[in-house]
């Protein structure tokens, strides 16, 4: 998977985004109200522009996460989204 790569403060919100919620020293719901928190902050700071920059990057870091895991198991990096993402 080839893309260009997020700008530079897109990339530190999607590792603060990912802190939050992966954190080990604190709840799921504190986790959430963090990421909560942080998406208010790059609203106000940034606007719009900042929230689509924030959503691309961290949709990339997923998509290459995803790439990666498949790779892994042998998988269709589709399939496996498929799978991950089905209700």
């Amino acid at each position: 998977m080839s893309h260009p790569p997020p700008e530079a403060h897109s990339q530190r919100n999607v590792l603060e985004a990912m802190r939050a919620l992966l954190s080990d020293d604190h709840s799921y719901e504190r986790g959430l109200a963090v990421l909560r928190n942080l998406v208010d902050q790059i609203a106000r700071d940034e606007g719009p522009a900042g929230l689509c920059d924030f959503t691309v990057a961290l949709s990339l870091g997923l998509a290459e996460a995803l790439a990666r895991i498949a790779h892994e198991q042998g998988l269709a990096t589709a399939d496996l989204a498929e799978v991950w993402f089905a209700d």
